[in-house]
């Protein structure tokens, strides 16, 4: 308990109030060095993409598919991000109750591991009846295989292991000349047309001196990650998980818990007896202090088993549960968000807005995690995304092209959880299917920006749409514009 307590001590038990975040630092350096070196130039690229994730890979894969020559950066050793290497292995609000709302690469991507037999069985029941597709489970090992065939078919150039670290940016015309990377070989500097920063935490973007909203500096808390973990050895013919609920509460009032976190997304089916466990908060933690995520992946860790002791000692079917594994990607929340040619707000989200430049549809409501372990904070949670912000059927709503620009760049584009948006539309778009057909316009735009010569700030939309149709995309709007929809920042 000691281990838990020191802890506890900097900050990841939470408390029934509200704490201040970070608590966790890393030391302040005392002292500068300046690094000059000579790095050796690449070039010859299109694009360079970073980050490999549900967006990234869509974002390489699109524009390599439409010619282009791409170079993709992943800072570890597989694509998928979240679905993969953090086990969030489960897709779903994929429908509104009358239709499927994606469209385009993640349908592919669906439609793929299905014909591969890496979906969970409830999935396949519901392609096999002709059902309306919600959620799809999915085995994170078939996903990291098919992304790596797709890649390989469409040409795209991987380099497994590497970071961007700095970038060579025209501030004056906002425009990126390359960027310098980091792997075992050294440093390398790569030039290229154009450049899509699907980091998740904005890390290109940041490097060129865009503007960004950090979490818990511009935002007066942090969404808490988790670190998720894959479990095997579940009776799913006994396992009830409308029980689970009830025996959450009764576990906290048995003081079973180290935090008493009545929030816990819980276990997703993946395979035959496998699952996703999406179970304890790691309240504070900064995913952009290597100090406080060094802690967070430490405590969540501890977590993983203790959520799998309460599924076994509480939950009928789990009584041989195993923690095959933990991730070994933090399943991050909230980081950073660009601020970019149109920030969605909170305000078309309750209208349900469609937009002409829309690049996506989707319907999944708000959902902003529990930012601490007191009732009301659980109350909030629990009342704004089951009811207040839940979508009726039928009901959708559009993502405009301007959210994936910083605003003025050139030749820059961002996909996934860090696109312009305020914290409310955030927590309801960060999701993996939404960040893939993100990528995927990114994707697409940049190949059409380097075509056309149109910048990333003033590209046509109507032929962005018109090509993203093409590629299977979902966008229903009756009226195109060649002009995108803007916000005065």
């Amino acid at each position: 308990m000691n281990f838990l307590k020191n802890l506890s001590r900097r900050g990841f038990l939470g408390s029934a109030a509200a704490a201040p975040v970070a608590l966790a630092q890393s030391p302040a350096p005392e002292k500068t060095y300046r690094l000059t070196r000579d790095v050796p130039m690449e070039q010859g690229y299109d694009i360079v993409v970073a980050g490999g994730g549900p967006s990234g890979a869509a974002a390489a894969i699109s524009a390599a598919r439409l010619g282009a020559k791409v170079l993709l950066v992943e800072a570890i050793g597989s694509m998928g991000g979240m679905g993969t290497n953090s086990y969030v292995s489960n897709w779903y609000s994929l429908n509104n109750g009358e239709e499927v709302v994606v469209g385009g690469f993640i349908v592919e991507l669906i439609q793929t591991l299905y014909k591969n037999k890496q979906v969970a069985p409830a999935a396949v029941e519901d392609i096999e009846n002709g059902r309306l597709l919600n959620a799809v489970g999915f085995n994170p090992e078939g996903l990291k295989i098919l992304f790596d065939k797709l890649a390989h078919d469409a040409g795209v150039e991987v380099r497994y292991f590497t970071r961007v670290i700095d970038v060579d940016v025209d501030r004056a015309s906002k425009r990126v000349n390359g960027v310098v990377t980091s792997n075992i070989e050294g440093y390398r500097y790569i030039a290229a047309k154009a450049f899509i920063d699907c980091t998740g935490d904005a890390v290109l973007t940041t490097l060129t001196g865009a503007k960004v909203r950090s979490a818990g500096k511009d935002t007066p808390n942090i969404m808490p990650p988790t670190l998720c973990a894959m479990i095997t050895d579940i009776d799913y013919d006994r396992m009830k998980k409308g029980q689970q609920q009830a025996m959450v509460e009764k576990a906290i009032a048995e003081d079973f818990f180290t935090q008493a976190d009545r929030h816990v997304p819980g276990l997703f089916r993946s395979g035959a007896t496998t699952a996703t466990m999406n179970a304890g908060h790691l309240f504070h933690m900064d995913a952009l202090n290597c100090r406080s995520l060094s802690d967070g992946m430490v405590h969540g860790r501890q977590l993983a088993q203790e959520y799998a002791a309460f599924y076994r000692k509480y939950m009928a079917g789990c009584e041989n549960m195993q923690v095959a594994a933990t991730a070994t990607l933090m399943g991050v929340r909230e980081s950073r968000r660009i601020l970019g040619e149109y920030e969605m707000n909170y305000a078309d989200f309750q209208a349900r807005r469609h937009f002409p430049d829309q690049i996506a549809i989707y319907c999944k409501a708000v959902d902003i995690h529990v930012y601490d372990l007191g009732p009301d904070e659980y109350k909030r949670y629990y009342e704004e995304f089951s009811t207040a912000d839940r979508l009726k059927k039928g009901e959708s709503y559009g993502i405009p092209y301007g959210v994936l620009v910083p605003k003025g760049w050139s030749n820059l584009w961002v996909g996934g959880r860090a696109v312009s948006t305020d914290l409310k539309v955030n927590g309801a778009i960060r999701d993996q299917p939404a960040c893939s057909m993100l990528g995927q316009a990114a994707g697409t735009a940049a190949v059409q920006s380097i075509r056309t010569g149109q910048p990333a700030y003033d590209l046509d939309t109507r032929q962005l749409v018109t090509t993203l149709r093409k590629a299977g995309a979902k966008l229903p709007q009756p009226t195109l514009t060649k002009e995108l929809t803007r916000t005065s920042l």
